[in-house]
Protein backbone atom coordinates (compact mmCIF):
# COMPACT_ATOMS: atom_id res chain seq x y z
CA UNK A 1 0.00 0.00 0.00
CA UNK A 2 1.44 3.41 -0.64
CA UNK A 3 1.77 6.54 1.60
CA UNK A 4 -0.70 8.41 0.22
CA UNK A 5 -3.42 5.46 -0.17
CA UNK A 6 -2.87 4.34 3.21
CA UNK A 7 -2.95 8.18 4.76
CA UNK A 8 -6.00 8.13 2.53
CA UNK A 9 -7.97 5.45 4.13
CA UNK A 10 -7.12 6.53 7.58
CA UNK A 11 -7.54 10.22 7.22
CA UNK A 12 -9.14 10.27 10.37
CA UNK A 13 -6.74 8.78 12.19
CA UNK A 14 -4.20 10.91 14.74
CA UNK A 15 -0.64 9.41 16.59
CA UNK A 16 -1.52 10.45 20.12
CA UNK A 17 2.12 10.16 21.97
CA UNK A 18 0.34 11.78 24.98
CA UNK A 19 -1.90 8.56 25.26
CA UNK A 20 -2.14 7.00 28.97
CA UNK A 21 0.53 4.38 28.79
CA UNK A 22 2.19 5.46 25.48
CA UNK A 23 6.10 6.35 27.25
CA UNK A 24 5.48 2.89 29.17
CA UNK A 25 5.17 1.17 25.45
CA UNK A 26 5.14 3.07 22.45
CA UNK A 27 5.72 0.14 20.38
CA UNK A 28 1.68 -0.79 19.82
CA UNK A 29 1.59 2.52 18.75
CA UNK A 30 3.94 3.10 16.27
CA UNK A 31 2.78 -0.25 14.60
CA UNK A 32 -0.42 1.30 14.29
CA UNK A 33 0.98 4.40 12.77
CA UNK A 34 3.10 2.77 10.42
CA UNK A 35 0.34 0.27 8.97
CA UNK A 36 -2.28 2.98 8.21
CA UNK A 37 -0.46 6.33 8.49
CA UNK A 38 3.04 5.70 7.12
CA UNK A 39 3.20 8.87 5.69
CA UNK A 40 1.20 11.22 8.31
CA UNK A 41 0.59 15.13 8.75
CA UNK A 42 -0.32 15.68 12.18
CA UNK A 43 -2.73 18.03 13.63
CA UNK A 44 0.36 19.53 15.50
CA UNK A 45 1.73 20.59 12.44
CA UNK A 46 4.88 18.20 11.96
CA UNK A 47 5.02 15.15 9.55
CA UNK A 48 5.91 11.37 10.85
CA UNK A 49 7.35 8.99 8.55
CA UNK A 50 7.31 5.23 10.14
CA UNK A 51 8.97 3.28 7.38
CA UNK A 52 12.27 1.75 7.28
CA UNK A 53 12.75 2.60 3.92
CA UNK A 54 11.47 5.79 4.07
CA UNK A 55 13.01 6.93 7.49
CA UNK A 56 16.07 5.59 6.20
CA UNK A 57 16.15 8.02 2.97
CA UNK A 58 15.06 10.87 4.93
CA UNK A 59 18.38 10.48 6.84
CA UNK A 60 20.45 10.36 4.22
CA UNK A 61 18.41 13.06 1.87
CA UNK A 62 20.33 15.73 3.09
CA UNK A 63 17.58 17.87 4.21
CA UNK A 64 17.96 20.46 7.28
CA UNK A 65 17.71 20.26 10.87
CA UNK A 66 17.87 24.22 11.09
CA UNK A 67 14.32 25.18 12.68
CA UNK A 68 14.47 28.41 10.97
CA UNK A 69 13.46 26.78 7.59
CA UNK A 70 10.49 25.21 9.38
CA UNK A 71 7.23 27.13 8.74
CA UNK A 72 5.41 28.01 11.78
CA UNK A 73 2.97 25.37 13.20
CA UNK A 74 1.00 25.30 16.16
CA UNK A 75 4.18 23.98 18.30
CA UNK A 76 6.40 26.85 16.94
CA UNK A 77 3.70 29.59 17.58
CA UNK A 78 3.06 28.18 21.06
CA UNK A 79 6.79 28.25 21.76
CA UNK A 80 6.92 31.79 20.04
CA UNK A 81 4.03 33.09 22.57
CA UNK A 82 6.23 32.09 25.31
CA UNK A 83 9.32 33.79 24.45
CA UNK A 84 10.63 29.91 24.31
CA UNK A 85 11.67 28.62 20.37
CA UNK A 86 13.23 25.78 21.67
CA UNK A 87 14.02 24.49 17.90
CA UNK A 88 16.14 27.89 17.31
CA UNK A 89 17.49 29.11 21.07
CA UNK A 90 18.69 25.77 22.15
CA UNK A 91 22.55 26.01 23.40
CA UNK A 92 21.64 29.37 21.04
CA UNK A 93 20.91 27.58 18.16
CA UNK A 94 25.11 26.76 17.34
CA UNK A 95 24.96 22.85 18.31
CA UNK A 96 26.01 20.82 15.40
CA UNK A 97 22.45 18.97 15.88
CA UNK A 98 21.09 22.60 14.91
CA UNK A 99 23.47 23.51 12.10
CA UNK A 100 23.07 22.02 8.32
CA UNK A 101 26.34 22.27 6.09
CA UNK A 102 29.07 24.18 5.11
CA UNK A 103 28.39 25.22 9.82
CA UNK A 104 27.84 21.73 10.66
CA UNK A 105 30.50 19.96 8.22
CA UNK A 106 32.81 22.49 9.83
CA UNK A 107 32.09 21.85 13.96
CA UNK A 108 31.68 18.16 13.43
CA UNK A 109 35.58 18.71 11.67
CA UNK A 110 36.83 20.00 14.14
CA UNK A 111 34.78 18.05 17.21
CA UNK A 112 35.59 15.30 15.49
CA UNK A 113 39.48 15.59 16.03
CA UNK A 114 38.93 14.85 19.95
CA UNK A 115 36.71 12.12 18.73
CA UNK A 116 38.59 9.62 17.09
CA UNK A 117 38.35 5.66 17.32
CA UNK A 118 41.79 5.48 18.94
CA UNK A 119 40.35 8.03 21.90
CA UNK A 120 37.65 6.08 22.43
CA UNK A 121 39.36 3.31 22.49
CA UNK A 122 41.87 5.19 24.72
CA UNK A 123 38.58 5.12 27.46
CA UNK A 124 38.23 0.95 27.60
CA UNK A 125 40.08 0.58 30.62
CA UNK A 126 38.79 3.48 32.57
CA UNK A 127 35.41 2.07 32.10
CA UNK A 128 36.31 -1.47 32.78
CA UNK A 129 37.14 -0.16 36.36
CA UNK A 130 33.89 2.01 36.90
CA UNK A 131 31.81 -0.53 36.22
CA UNK A 132 33.81 -3.14 37.90
CA UNK A 133 33.39 -0.87 40.85
CA UNK A 134 29.45 -0.42 40.56
CA UNK A 135 29.00 -4.09 40.34
CA UNK A 136 30.86 -4.32 43.84
CA UNK A 137 29.09 -2.21 45.14
CA UNK A 138 25.61 -3.95 43.64
CA UNK A 139 26.48 -7.57 44.74
CA UNK A 140 27.54 -6.10 48.52
CA UNK A 141 24.11 -4.49 48.76
CA UNK A 142 22.25 -7.69 47.10
CA UNK A 143 19.61 -5.67 44.97
CA UNK A 144 19.70 -1.95 43.34
CA UNK A 145 17.39 0.74 41.25
CA UNK A 146 20.18 0.11 38.14
CA UNK A 147 19.53 2.86 36.83
CA UNK A 148 20.74 5.16 40.30
CA UNK A 149 23.86 2.43 40.57
CA UNK A 150 25.01 1.30 37.04
CA UNK A 151 22.99 2.74 33.78
CA UNK A 152 23.32 6.77 34.76
CA UNK A 153 26.52 7.20 36.55
CA UNK A 154 28.73 5.26 33.83
CA UNK A 155 28.30 7.39 30.90
CA UNK A 156 27.69 10.58 33.61
CA UNK A 157 31.31 10.09 34.93
CA UNK A 158 32.93 8.89 31.33
CA UNK A 159 31.69 11.68 29.87
CA UNK A 160 32.83 13.97 32.56
CA UNK A 161 36.03 13.01 32.62
CA UNK A 162 36.48 13.25 29.15
CA UNK A 163 35.40 16.65 28.76
CA UNK A 164 37.10 17.09 31.96
CA UNK A 165 34.85 19.10 34.01
CA UNK A 166 35.56 20.54 37.22
CA UNK A 167 33.45 19.48 40.17
CA UNK A 168 29.97 19.96 39.82
CA UNK A 169 26.02 19.47 41.64
CA UNK A 170 25.78 16.39 40.09
CA UNK A 171 21.89 16.36 40.62
CA UNK A 172 21.40 19.85 39.98
CA UNK A 173 23.22 19.11 36.25
CA UNK A 174 21.16 15.98 36.34
CA UNK A 175 17.87 17.87 36.22
CA UNK A 176 18.99 19.95 33.84
CA UNK A 177 19.87 17.87 31.38
CA UNK A 178 16.84 15.42 32.11
CA UNK A 179 14.72 19.25 30.67
CA UNK A 180 16.89 20.42 28.08
CA UNK A 181 15.74 17.09 26.20
CA UNK A 182 12.17 17.36 26.34
CA UNK A 183 13.19 19.73 23.74
CA UNK A 184 13.58 17.18 21.26
CA UNK A 185 9.99 16.25 21.43
CA UNK A 186 6.83 17.73 21.06
CA UNK A 187 5.82 19.61 24.47
CA UNK A 188 2.60 21.02 24.59
CA UNK A 189 2.48 22.43 28.15
CA UNK A 190 3.18 26.14 28.57
CA UNK A 191 4.91 25.65 31.94
CA UNK A 192 6.73 23.03 30.68
CA UNK A 193 8.39 24.95 27.40
CA UNK A 194 9.37 27.97 30.22
CA UNK A 195 11.31 25.23 32.50
CA UNK A 196 13.14 23.94 29.06
CA UNK A 197 14.04 27.25 27.91
CA UNK A 198 15.42 28.24 31.70
CA UNK A 199 16.84 25.35 31.86
CA UNK A 200 18.92 25.81 28.34
CA UNK A 201 19.95 28.85 29.96
CA UNK A 202 21.24 27.60 32.97
CA UNK A 203 23.04 25.24 31.38
CA UNK A 204 24.86 27.17 28.79
CA UNK A 205 25.90 29.70 31.58
CA UNK A 206 27.21 27.05 33.25
CA UNK A 207 29.28 25.83 30.65
CA UNK A 208 29.94 29.47 29.61
CA UNK A 209 32.13 29.37 32.86
CA UNK A 210 33.25 26.46 32.78
CA UNK A 211 35.20 27.14 29.23
CA UNK A 212 36.35 30.12 31.23
CA UNK A 213 38.07 27.93 34.05
CA UNK A 214 39.80 25.48 31.68
CA UNK A 215 41.19 27.84 29.03
CA UNK A 216 42.92 28.87 32.47
CA UNK A 217 43.45 24.95 33.41
CA UNK A 218 44.51 23.41 30.59
CA UNK A 219 44.77 19.62 30.64
CA UNK A 220 44.99 16.56 28.99
CA UNK A 221 41.03 16.51 27.98
CA UNK A 222 38.14 16.50 25.62
CA UNK A 223 37.26 20.33 26.62
CA UNK A 224 41.01 21.18 25.74
CA UNK A 225 41.01 19.60 22.86
CA UNK A 226 37.92 21.50 21.45
CA UNK A 227 39.48 24.75 22.69
CA UNK A 228 42.52 24.27 20.85
CA UNK A 229 41.14 22.04 17.82
CA UNK A 230 42.11 23.60 14.61
CA UNK A 231 41.58 22.91 11.23
CA UNK A 232 43.74 25.07 8.79
CA UNK A 233 43.52 28.16 11.21
CA UNK A 234 39.93 27.50 11.97
CA UNK A 235 39.03 27.34 15.39
CA UNK A 236 35.83 27.22 17.45
CA UNK A 237 34.28 30.23 18.52
CA UNK A 238 33.21 30.89 22.35
CA UNK A 239 29.65 30.67 21.77
CA UNK A 240 30.15 27.47 19.26
CA UNK A 241 32.46 26.10 21.89
CA UNK A 242 29.86 26.16 24.62
CA UNK A 243 26.83 24.84 22.39
CA UNK A 244 29.51 21.75 21.43
CA UNK A 245 30.51 21.49 24.70
CA UNK A 246 26.37 21.47 25.70
CA UNK A 247 25.68 18.64 22.84
CA UNK A 248 28.22 16.50 24.02
CA UNK A 249 27.49 16.79 27.74
CA UNK A 250 23.83 16.19 27.38
CA UNK A 251 23.87 13.47 24.66
CA UNK A 252 27.17 11.68 26.50
CA UNK A 253 24.60 10.54 29.13
CA UNK A 254 21.25 11.27 28.55
CA UNK A 255 21.27 8.40 25.55
CA UNK A 256 23.27 5.72 26.89
CA UNK A 257 21.53 5.14 30.13
CA UNK A 258 18.30 4.53 28.73
CA UNK A 259 20.47 1.94 26.23
CA UNK A 260 21.98 -0.12 29.19
CA UNK A 261 18.79 0.41 31.49
CA UNK A 262 16.49 -0.39 28.47
CA UNK A 263 18.51 -3.02 26.82
CA UNK A 264 19.09 -4.93 30.32
CA UNK A 265 15.26 -4.52 31.45
CA UNK A 266 14.84 -6.10 27.69
CA UNK A 267 17.06 -8.91 28.62
CA UNK A 268 15.33 -9.52 31.96
CA UNK A 269 11.85 -9.92 29.70
CA UNK A 270 13.30 -12.38 27.33
CA UNK A 271 15.14 -15.06 30.14
CA UNK A 272 15.96 -17.07 26.81
CA UNK A 273 18.12 -14.54 25.30
CA UNK A 274 19.51 -13.58 28.14
CA UNK A 275 20.46 -17.27 28.47
CA UNK A 276 21.95 -17.23 25.37
CA UNK A 277 24.24 -14.53 25.95
CA UNK A 278 25.46 -16.19 29.10
CA UNK A 279 26.04 -19.15 27.41
CA UNK A 280 28.10 -17.45 24.63
CA UNK A 281 29.62 -14.02 26.13
CA UNK A 282 31.03 -13.75 22.75
CA UNK A 283 27.65 -12.41 21.07
CA UNK A 284 27.71 -9.12 23.22
CA UNK A 285 28.45 -7.34 20.20
CA UNK A 286 25.78 -8.05 18.25
CA UNK A 287 23.51 -8.13 21.31
CA UNK A 288 23.99 -4.78 21.65
CA UNK A 289 23.57 -3.98 17.99
CA UNK A 290 19.94 -6.03 18.86
CA UNK A 291 19.17 -4.45 21.70
CA UNK A 292 19.64 -0.97 20.07
CA UNK A 293 17.36 -2.25 17.76
CA UNK A 294 14.52 -3.50 19.91
CA UNK A 295 14.65 -0.46 21.94
CA UNK A 296 15.86 2.73 20.55
CA UNK A 297 17.49 4.99 23.47
CA UNK A 298 16.36 7.99 21.26
CA UNK A 299 13.20 7.39 19.52
CA UNK A 300 13.06 9.77 16.52
CA UNK A 301 14.95 12.32 14.82
CA UNK A 302 14.04 15.78 13.21
CA UNK A 303 14.30 17.38 9.64
CA UNK A 304 13.35 20.09 7.55
CA UNK A 305 12.38 20.36 4.41
CA UNK A 306 14.11 23.38 1.98
CA UNK A 307 12.20 22.03 -1.09
CA UNK A 308 9.39 19.77 -1.60
CA UNK A 309 9.72 16.13 -0.80
CA UNK A 310 7.82 13.52 -2.06
CA UNK A 311 7.80 9.92 -0.26
CA UNK A 312 5.53 7.20 -2.20
CA UNK A 313 2.16 9.43 -3.74
CA UNK A 314 2.64 11.89 -0.90
CA UNK A 315 4.49 15.12 -1.17
CA UNK A 316 5.77 16.84 1.75
CA UNK A 317 5.43 20.63 1.28
CA UNK A 318 8.65 22.86 1.91
CA UNK A 319 9.66 24.34 5.40
CA UNK A 320 7.78 21.23 6.63
CA UNK A 321 9.24 19.81 10.04
CA UNK A 322 9.67 16.18 9.79
CA UNK A 323 9.53 13.41 12.20
CA UNK A 324 11.68 10.16 11.37
CA UNK A 325 10.45 7.80 13.66
CA UNK A 326 13.75 5.50 14.18
CA UNK A 327 11.99 3.29 17.13
CA UNK A 328 8.95 2.15 14.54
CA UNK A 329 11.63 1.60 11.15
CA UNK A 330 13.72 -0.56 13.80
CA UNK A 331 10.47 -2.79 13.99
CA UNK A 332 9.37 -2.63 10.29
CA UNK A 333 9.26 -6.09 9.27
CA UNK A 334 9.05 -5.16 5.69
CA UNK A 335 12.78 -4.88 6.71
CA UNK A 336 13.65 -7.01 9.23
CA UNK A 337 11.34 -9.79 8.74
CA UNK A 338 7.92 -11.34 10.43
CA UNK A 339 10.01 -11.64 13.91
CA UNK A 340 10.61 -7.38 13.92
CA UNK A 341 8.77 -6.81 17.51
CA UNK A 342 11.01 -10.03 18.91
CA UNK A 343 14.24 -9.46 20.92
CA UNK A 344 16.92 -12.13 19.38
CA UNK A 345 20.44 -11.06 19.57
CA UNK A 346 21.72 -13.12 17.03
CA UNK A 347 20.00 -11.33 14.00
CA UNK A 348 22.43 -11.36 11.63
CA UNK A 349 21.06 -7.57 10.08
CA UNK A 350 20.52 -5.88 13.83
CA UNK A 351 23.69 -3.39 12.96
CA UNK A 352 21.53 -1.91 10.17
CA UNK A 353 19.07 -0.52 12.74
CA UNK A 354 18.93 3.31 12.63
CA UNK A 355 19.25 3.86 16.35
CA UNK A 356 22.23 6.48 15.88
CA UNK A 357 20.27 8.12 12.48
CA UNK A 358 21.90 8.39 9.97
CA UNK A 359 23.40 10.79 6.85
CA UNK A 360 25.78 13.30 8.08
CA UNK A 361 24.12 13.82 11.01
CA UNK A 362 24.92 10.14 12.11
CA UNK A 363 25.48 9.94 16.17
CA UNK A 364 29.20 11.14 16.51
CA UNK A 365 29.35 9.20 20.51
CA UNK A 366 28.29 6.12 18.68
CA UNK A 367 31.14 4.20 19.18
CA UNK A 368 31.93 5.14 22.97
CA UNK A 369 27.51 4.47 23.35
CA UNK A 370 28.42 0.64 22.29
CA UNK A 371 31.56 0.86 24.49
CA UNK A 372 29.42 1.36 27.75
CA UNK A 373 26.79 -0.83 26.85
CA UNK A 374 28.88 -4.07 26.27
CA UNK A 375 31.14 -3.29 29.08
CA UNK A 376 27.90 -2.77 31.53
CA UNK A 377 25.61 -5.13 29.89
CA UNK A 378 28.23 -7.90 29.77
CA UNK A 379 30.09 -7.53 32.74
CA UNK A 380 26.76 -7.62 34.51
CA UNK A 381 25.63 -11.03 32.61
CA UNK A 382 28.42 -12.53 33.61
CA UNK A 383 28.62 -11.28 37.48
CA UNK A 384 25.55 -12.06 38.41
CA UNK A 385 23.70 -16.07 37.56
CA UNK A 386 20.62 -14.96 39.66
CA UNK A 387 20.42 -11.40 38.15
CA UNK A 388 16.73 -10.84 38.31
CA UNK A 389 13.71 -7.66 38.15
CA UNK A 390 12.83 -7.07 41.78
CA UNK A 391 10.03 -4.81 41.52
CA UNK A 392 8.25 -2.40 39.11
CA UNK A 393 9.61 -0.71 36.69
CA UNK A 394 9.15 2.97 36.45
CA UNK A 395 9.08 5.00 32.89
CA UNK A 396 11.01 8.85 32.53
CA UNK A 397 8.14 10.18 30.92
CA UNK A 398 10.09 11.18 27.65
CA UNK A 399 8.56 10.94 24.40
CA UNK A 400 11.70 10.68 22.36
CA UNK A 401 14.64 9.95 24.82
CA UNK A 402 12.74 7.09 26.70
CA UNK A 403 13.86 5.04 29.02
CA UNK A 404 13.31 3.52 32.56
CA UNK A 405 13.81 5.49 35.28
CA UNK A 406 14.08 3.30 37.67
CA UNK A 407 14.94 -0.16 37.39
CA UNK A 408 14.74 -2.81 41.03
CA UNK A 409 16.96 -5.62 40.47
CA UNK A 410 18.53 -8.22 42.65
CA UNK A 411 21.23 -10.46 42.26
Amino acid sequence: MTGAAADTADEDFVFNPFAPGFTDDPYPHYREVRERVPVHHHPLGFWLLSRYADVSALLRAGLSVDARHATPGPLGQLYEELGADLGDRRAGGMSMLDKDPPDHTRLRRLVSKAFTPRAVEALTPGVDTLVDEALDRIADAGSADLVEALAFPLPFAVISRMLGMPPADHERLRGLTGLLVRSLEPVTEPDVVRAIAAADAELTAMTADVVAWKREHPADDLLTALITAEDNGDVLGDDELVAQVVLLYVAGHETTVNLIAGGTLALLRHPDQLAALRADPGLIGNAVEELLRYDSPVQSSRRITLAPYRVGDREIPAGSFVLANLAGANRDPAFFGTDADELRLGRPDARQHLSFGGGPHHCLGAALARLEARTAIGGLVRRFPGLALDGEVAWNGRINLRGPERLPVRV
